[in-house]
């Protein structure tokens, strides 16, 4: 009976890419992740949404950059504070998401696995796909397709 659960737990896992924010720890599925890398060159957009911080040069590629404090709304980090950046691809277009810091790759499974929390920050909780508690400590799942839709009109109206 236990080798039958044994061999099914692995079917039921999935690979998140950690990132930090302050000391909040994030997950990105990691099918989702093209690239890791240190973002250089940020070059500002005028008028820009004020989640992206600018565009940046990948490997020949133009690629907007997006900062997940902003897109969370929280408080900008500090000048001249460590950043790192994640190569993420929605719809043909590459972001690069900069975050404080990048963990590890977790390989988890449903039995740590909770829906989003009736009292998760309310600014969060449309960016999240649920969350994982691991040691005292919890892992939000971010929706990358979601993060990415910085665009939305009646987001932006309700944080007016």
């Amino acid at each position: 009976m236990q080798a039958a659960n044994a061999n099914t737990a692995p079917t039921d896992t999935t690979d998140y890419v950690t990132v930090f924010v302050g000391e909040t720890m994030f997950g990105l599925t990691i099918d989702r992740v093209h690239d890791v890398f240190v973002p250089a060159g940020i070059t500002p957009v005028p008028l820009a949404p004020k989640e992206i911080v600018g565009l940046l040069n990948l490997r020949g590629r133009v690629v907007t950059a997006l900062c997940l404090r902003r897109r969370l709304s929280l408080a900008n980090r500090e000048a001249g504070a460590a950043q790192m950046a994640i190569g993420l691809e929605q719809a043909g277009e590459t972001f690069a998401l900069i975050v404080d810091g990048v963990g590890e790759v977790l390989k988890l499974g449903a039995e740590t696995h909770e829906p989003v929390p009736i009292n998760l920050d309310a600014r969060w909780r449309d960016l999240s796909l649920g969350v994982h508690r691991l040691d005292g400590r919890l892992l939000v799942i971010l929706d990358v397709d979601a993060l990415l839709a910085f665009g939305d009109a009646g987001r932006d109206a309700k944080v007016a």
